[in-house]
């Protein structure tokens, strides 16, 4: 069972979290803490993925005990929730902007957006699971998000793959910032001008008359056609860039023109702001004939290369459908690290399971138990894996302990699956 770490004394904001839980039928189970002490406690112990931080609390002192856990990266290295009160964002997003924020939720907007949260979590929960290991062992890795045409989902998006390059120390802080706010002006204007059709007219209206841009998009959403309009993120990170191309169901614009559009300070405070800060912080910026998608990159930082992580110098196998990675009795040499694709197991010429890159490894436990394999693991479509010695492995644990206990939880995970089926093996 995973857990959710939750900080809060609310006993009517908890029976709401309960509800909405319950509703989106999500795989984690949310833990609640009233105390402080004890929530630092199950941290050090149980290492969460997610904490939910409850900073309208009364009774908590959130922000002291936030900063206990700031001095500790391991108890913040999955995501952080942040409630709080309009009047405190300042605040709060000062507090913690340094941290893995997968969104901050007005307590007057909890309900409708936790909700919201909850099933991009649920849906792209890999890129959370997998992310202290990715850096370290892919050379590269591409995925695509699709997403709702809202800002509250466009910004927890970006916080999901901003936080995932820092974590993999592809990108410092600065960078981090930079990324995210560039992604964050390119996807609103996705929405705003690609989806929504706002003209810079209409935009420059509702913001003369002191009204949030958010809430016009909330208005054209009532459209339905509008509404189910869809905004596409994907992106493919390598060791020298990553790579970006955010595509929207608009008509597209005639973005030379725009280009060529003299645009001063006061006047990108109310349009053309995406486009003047992609310029400003992106590069390669590239826009498709139609002016619907625009692409760009991003740098790694190669300056900070001896931190960008580097643990394991395995090669890259490929194998074809059908192909087999290993057989029964054979003996365990290698660790295999699911890099693409699924993989069958096979016992005693019956299937057993299918695993996947949400898996995470092949032939894990015959390999630390030094046993024969006792199943047999075939390609299921073009797989990509990475063939990890025992001596590599073992200098890697010596070097990195926190990874033995990483991989002690993925055991007793993959045990409790097994145990499931009749005739379990250890492969």
């Amino acid at each position: 069972m995973e857990m959710v770490a939750v900080l809060n004394s609310d006993e009517e904001l908890s029976r709401k979290i309960k509800t909405i839980w319950n509703r989106i039928d999500f795989e984690f189970t949310p833990v609640f803490f009233s105390q402080g002490k004890k929530f630092l406690e199950f941290l050090n112990y149980e290492l969460p993925e997610i904490t939910i931080y409850n900073f309208t609390d009364s009774v908590l002192s959130t922000l002291e005990v936030f900063e206990e856990v700031k001095e500790d990266p391991w108890l913040h290295y999955g995501g952080i929730i942040c409630i709080y009160q309009s009047n405190e964002e300042k605040e709060i997003i000062e507090q913690v902007k340094s941290l893995n924020i997968l969104a901050f939720i007005r307590l007057r907007e909890f309900e409708v957006n936790f909700e919201r949260l909850l099933r991009i979590i649920k849906k792209n929960r890999q890129i959370l699971f997998h992310r202290h290991f990715q850096g370290e062992l892919m050379q590269s890795i591409s995925g695509e998000f699709i997403i709702d045409n809202d800002p509250f989902d466009l910004n927890t998006h970006t916080h999901l793959i901003t936080n995932y390059l820092y974590n993999a120390s592809l990108i410092d802080h600065d960078g981090k910032d930079r990324l995210r706010v560039a992604l964050v002006e390119l996807l609103i204007n996705a929405v705003e001008h690609g989806n929504c059709r706002i003209t810079n007219k209409e935009k420059n209206d509702w913001l003369s008359d002191q009204k949030n841009m958010i809430d016009l998009i909330h208005e054209k959403n009532r459209d339905p056609e509008i509404r189910n309009k869809k905004v596409y993120l994907d992106y493919t990170v390598s060791p020298d860039s990553v790579k970006f191309t955010i595509t929207d169901e608009g008509n597209g614009f005639d973005w030379r023109k725009k280009q060529e559009e003299p645009t001063s300070i006061e006047d990108m405070a109310l349009h053309g702001r995406g486009i003047k800060m992609a310029k400003l912080y992106l590069s390669s910026v590239a826009y498709n004939e139609k002016g619907n998608a625009v692409s760009f990159e991003f740098p790694v930082n190669r300056e900070t290369a001896s931190v960008v992580p580097a643990v394991f110098s395995s090669e890259t196998v490929v194998f074809q459908d059908g192909e087999i990675v290993f057989r029964e009795n054979e003996e365990s040499n290698y660790l295999y690290y699911i890099v693409s694709g699924k993989a069958k197991v096979y016992a005693r010429g019956k299937e057993l399971s299918t695993l996947s890159p949400q898996d995470m490894f092949l032939g894990e436990m015959s390999f630390l138990l030094n046993n024969r394999r006792s199943a047999t693991i075939k390609a299921f479509g073009k797989c990509e894996l990475l063939r990890i010695s025992k001596k590599e492995f073992l200098t890697v644990m010596k070097r990195k302990p926190h990874y033995s206990i990483f991989l002690a939880r993925l055991l007793a995970q993959r045990l409790q699956r097994l145990n499931k089926l009749s005739g379990s093996v250890v492969f």
